[in-house]
């Protein structure tokens, strides 16, 4: 998915960077949240980090669970739990299509980016993925070693 850097309410907030080396991502999906006025505010100023958290369908409906945004000075007596559970929306039939996921072995839920969209929502990409076996850790880090060798390599020869 393209984001639009112009614009100026599109914005990345918080970004699971280890997502990618702990898990194969099969399948990505954009999801709303569920926020509190205090924690929009906090989002807009940078206060949050996705990467401890993981979302899982309980219910019926799919919750963010250990997703971190930090708490936003100014509201002081309507303020937020830390790591309160968040409700995420999505349509039925994804719905159904992360239940199935997470039904079938090894699925995970993982979040990826959180980010204000064209319109100032916010939202959260969130993957479907099966968790690495330590190995295939080994070859993911092999292989970026590999491709930054080729970068140096590459740079040294038209020097």
């Amino acid at each position: 998915m393209a984001q639009k850097h112009s614009d100026p309410n599109s914005k990345l907030i918080a970004e699971n960077r280890q997502a990618r080396y702990h898990y194969a991502v099969e399948d990505t999906l954009e999801a709303g949240i569920m926020l509190h006025g205090s924690e929009v505010k906090s989002l807009r100023i940078g206060g949050t980090n996705i990467a401890e958290s993981y979302a899982s369908v309980e219910n019926g409906e799919l919750w963010l669970i250990n997703g971190y945004i930090a708490p936003y000075k100014q509201a002081k007596t309507f303020g937020h739990e830390e790591r309160r559970k968040r409700k995420l929306l999505v349509s039925k039939r994804e719905l159904s299509r992360l239940w199935n996921a997470t039904a079938r072995e090894g699925m995970t839920i993982v979040p990826l980016k959180m980010y204000f969209n064209e319109r100032g929502m916010a939202k959260l990409l969130i993957g479907v993925a099966k968790g690495k076996k330590q190995a295939d850790k080994r070859a993911t880090e092999a292989k970026r070693d590999w491709d930054r060798q080729k970068q140096r390599l590459l740079k040294q020869s038209h020097h």
